[in-house]
């Protein structure tokens, strides 16, 4: 399947794409190998979700280190907007759409050839933005496909930086006022924004259920489908810390407390110095010793699976 080029998304920075990707959609891009990946220990196809209003130049030091250590893996890029919080359902959706066009291309999917090896998929989450776009593809994707995945072992991983927490306020207004420069337009999200919040906590009281975003999206992230080839069995790394002041370590400890109960494989990395999704500023080595360290917790419950289906 062939991707069709678009032109880029021109981030405040001034680098209009990520190097050695073309970009398939708004603020998406795609790093194609064009080669299989010989050794079945490592990823072939690394998905990576930006945190709101991440800019390229910054995106780009985490894929220079996937090339690095995986580089005959597929990378998806995709970028977080601050308008995916208040833009339609349908919007959101049609953008995602070049993800899973990508994604069928890279035959990750059980339609896309029989005869292709099953692939092996390493997701990387960062921030309450990332995870929003990760939970709505993954909603995508199900319709799309229903329960074909979730009936396949798919050797996978989540890594999960600086997310997920319940955004009150306070961190609300960090969040946008730090990608928000304009003064004047600022003001005008935060008052939409605030209005959303208390309409929300409003309904949610008279309806008696939760409708809050960031709420819903704390219980979505313990769904062990969250994407449809993960599973019990896809073994999750939290990387967070003490000092980030828009994602409680608190919050982010207590989730992967949860998901431990729920019988999912949850790992924490508590940094101690580093601000939101800053941790690879301060901690480099210790932050990709973590990354490799969960591929290979990955690689080890997919042996384990292989010995239990020749018995």
């Amino acid at each position: 399947m062939s991707l069709p080029l678009i032109e880029s998304q021109k981030p405040a920075s001034g680098v209009r794409s990520l190097e050695g990707f073309s970009t398939i959609g708004t603020g998406i891009y795609l790093r194609s190998t064009g080669e299989q990946c010989q050794d079945t220990t490592l990823p072939n196809v690394i998905l990576i979700f930006g945190w709101m209003g991440a800019q390229l130049r910054h995106l780009q030091n985490y894929t220079n280190a996937y090339t690095k250590l995986y580089p005959n893996a597929s990378q998806i890029v995709v970028r977080c907007n601050p308008n995916v919080f208040w833009t339609t359902t349908g919007t959101k959706q049609r953008r995602l759409m070049p993800v899973i066009d990508a994604l069928e291309a890279l035959h990750c999917f059980p339609s896309s050839s029989s005869a292709e090896p099953p692939p092996r998929i390493l997701t990387h989450v960062f921030s309450n933005g990332g995870s929003l776009q990760m939970t709505l593809l993954g909603h995508m994707l199900r319709r799309k496909y229903g329960s074909a995945l979730i009936q396949q072992f798919i050797t996978s991983t989540l890594i999960l930086d600086s997310c997920p927490a319940t955004g009150s306020l306070k961190t609300i207004k960090l969040a946008f006022s730090a990608v928000i420069r304009n003064p004047i337009l600022r003001i005008i999200v935060l008052t939409m924004l605030y209005t959303m919040h208390f309409v929300g906590l409003g309904l949610s009281l008279v309806l008696g259920k939760r409708i809050m975003v960031m709420e819903n999206l704390r219980i979505e992230m313990w769904n062990p489908h969250v994407l449809p080839w993960m599973g019990h069995h896809t073994p999750r790394l939290y990387l967070f810390s003490r000092k980030d002041k828009l994602i409680p370590w608190q919050d982010v400890t207590r989730h992967a407390e949860i998901a431990k109960e729920r019988g999912m494989d949850a790992r924490c990395e508590l940094f101690e110095e580093s601000e939101h999704v800053a941790h690879i500023r301060v901690e480099p080595e210790r932050y990709w010793a973590s990354v490799q360290d969960i591929w290979a917790a990955a690689i080890s419950k997919g042996k384990v699976e292989d010995q239990r289906l020749l018995t």
